[in-house]
């Protein structure tokens, strides 16, 4: 009776935000990684266990006619292997929201496969900071002709350093080449086919033992130099330990260039495999 009622994006927005939030408060375990960002951290699975993350985004795209907004809901899930090495798999789902008398499109997007290697932890005493890089490959699973693919095969290198600049303060850089393909995600990201230069940078601190806040600037330069193709965000959010295990995440984010979102915002959560089917008392 409430799906009649509701209009049909409203519906949407229960099933793929509020939804999670539910399953959210109702189970969880310890869990690792930089939840949200764009930027990527140094931290892997750790071996022979399995990581889950999703997030929900909706944004108000910048001039795009007759597109006007963007729902990206996004899953993630990492298994670790030996020798510091994680693989994961990330496919997001798309509803792609236009003016009046032009058709949503919603679906699938693209496929990307991916491998990350950490290279080196931080030590006490060493200036050094933390290494990884990861690398992947993104398949044309989703509808072009619908903007939810971008009919590209991309190769994507990301290089990743992590350094702490107190016990509860660290700041973590990325820098990427995409040797061919594009960036984009749905009606997002850059359009250009071939070689962009993605990157970022954020700041994170610990401000409770289960509260933490950051920012970040993110972005992406299309080789051939023209603004319009390129991309540049900020975002500003936090995750929260809602019990040993759980991380729920939230964010804010903002950005210039048809390539990003005018204005958005985040949802999230990542639980760890097989620690999610523990009692509490078997985690400690």
């Amino acid at each position: 009776m409430l799906a009649a009622v509701l209009s049909v994006r409203t519906f949407r927005f229960l099933v793929c935000a509020v939804l999670p939030i539910s399953c959210i408060l109702c189970s969880g375990r310890q869990v690792q990684g930089q939840l949200l960002f764009y930027t990527a951290d140094t931290a892997v699975t750790e071996i022979k266990k399995g990581h889950l993350e999703f997030f929900n985004e909706y944004d108000g795209l910048q001039l795009q006619d007759p597109n006007r907004t963007q729902n990206t809901a996004n899953f993630k899930p990492n298994y670790g292997l030996p020798h510091s090495f994680e693989v994961d798999v990330d496919f997001p789902y798309l509803a792609i929201y236009r003016t009046e008398g032009n058709a949503a499109s919603n679906g699938f997007g693209d496929t990307n496969l991916g491998i990350k290697k950490s290279f080196r932890n931080e030590s006490a005493g060493s200036r050094i900071p933390a290494l990884a890089a990861s690398f992947y490959v993104e398949f044309p699973t989703g509808d072009a002709s619908q903007q939810l693919g971008s009919g590209l095969h991309d190769y994507w290198l990301n290089l990743i350093a992590q350094k702490s600049l107190s016990p509860a303060t660290r700041i973590t850089g990325n820098a990427g080449y995409l040797f061919a393909g594009n960036t984009s995600t749905g009606a997002i990201g850059t359009t250009t086919r071939g070689h962009v230069f993605p990157g970022g940078l954020s700041l994170q601190h610990d401000f409770l033992p289960s509260l933490t806040l950051g920012a970040e600037i993110f972005g992406a330069y299309a080789a051939n130099g023209s603004l319009a193709k390129s991309q540049l965000q900020a975002m500003a959010g936090g995750h929260y330990v809602i019990r040993k295990g759980l991380n729920f995440c939230f964010g804010l984010l903002g950005g210039k260039y048809v390539a990003s979102p005018r204005v958005g915002g985040q949802i999230g959560f990542a639980i760890d495999f097989p620690d999610f089917y523990k009692p509490s008392s078997q985690l400690e």
